[in-house]
């Protein structure tokens, strides 16, 4: 049984290991793979391992000895499923590794926009505090969090952690998802799109990408927005339409937004987000703390585990 990783440097830099895969089978990580190379390096390999490696219809049919993809993350555009149903290779990706991690990072951005800790500690590096005339100074406006909305789009793992979270400070939840969920804990509103844009001071994004949520919030949605609201997506990046985006946080239409995700990542260099006024931006880096990255590999292992025993778990497609 021969393993290939294709790009195992993101979920393991060095900190982890991938000891228990090699109990399996033979193992061979590559730390990045290019398309021009996917060929040679998968050829004879029965498991291949992917996290944003693309693999089209003609990479799998160019594996000789391909029966099992697993795809260590939890979206799966990055392999030709229709493809793979045809074949009979299974598919399986690892679902709920990052639940808290996603939902402390959401928190994270909000108190930089809504506290502005990163700007203020560098004010005070650069001297503006031992030169001020009185003992504090504030460059932003200083926001409160409770009493606020929290608009949660998708109401998944994910955002039922944002949403403890925003009880704990004291926060009016509106959630908005594709079904009603059943028995909401008190201080959380189902409603509809229109009204959580419409009525919330702060909105997250916890939504798959799909024909549907593409492109949803653009500048039909973005002008429901109060003026005062920020923008949260560590969901999907094309979730947003970031020249609309850019507009209106240029132009002073909402108050700001913070970004863990883009349209395309790396970005490129003129991506308008990148300049946009009162936009915060890190490198995808929601799901990559040590703990959640531990558990993304654990449940991998089990995933491999279950598919040589005879029962797959995490298949993509779902029946």
């Amino acid at each position: 049984m021969k393993i290939v990783v294709l790009d195992g440097y993101t979920l393991n830099p060095g900190d982890l290991n991938w000891e228990k895969f090699s109990e399996i089978g033979e193992l061979k990580v590559y730390d990045r793979t290019s398309p021009q190379d996917i060929l040679e390096r998968t050829a004879d390999a029965n498991i291949v391992l992917t996290n944003k490696t693309v693999l089209t219809a003609e990479n799998i049919a160019a594996m000789n000895k391909v029966e099992y993809i697993g795809v260590l993350a939890t979206g799966v555009n990055v392999v030709d499923l229709e493809y793979t149903k045809k074949t009979g290779i299974t598919v399986t990706n690892v679902p709920g590794y990052s639940g808290s991690s996603s939902a402390q990072m959401v928190f994270a951005l909000i108190l930089e926009l809504t506290n502005r800790v990163g700007h203020h500690s560098q004010t005070v590096t650069d001297g503006k505090w031992s030169a001020s005339k009185d003992f504090c100074y504030w460059d932003y406006p200083l926001v409160e969090l409770e009493g606020m909305t929290l608009g949660i789009v998708g109401y998944g793992g994910i955002g039922k952690a944002v949403a403890r979270i925003g009880l704990a400070f004291g926060m009016n939840i509106l959630i908005y998802n594709r079904s009603v969920p059943p028995d909401l804990p008190d201080g959380i509103t189902y409603s509809d799109l229109d009204n959580l844009i419409h009525s919330s001071d702060i909105i997250s994004l916890h939504c798959p990408l799909t024909p549907q949520t593409k492109g949803m919030i653009n500048k039909e949605s973005l002008a429901q927005m109060k003026k005062t609201a920020y923008l949260i997506n560590t969901s999907r990046g094309p979730l947003i339409v970031e020249n609309d985006l850019a507009d209106f946080l240029n132009e002073g239409r909402i108050a700001g937004a913070a970004m863990d995700v883009l349209d395309v990542e790396p970005p490129d260099k003129n991506c308008p987000l990148l300049t946009a006024k009162n936009c915060y931006i890190t490198p995808h880096i929601a799901w990559a703390t040590i703990a959640s990255r531990e558990r993304l590999m654990s449940i991998a292992i089990e995933n491999i585990k279950s598919y040589l025993a005879g029962n797959p778990q995490n298949v993509v497609p779902r029946k």
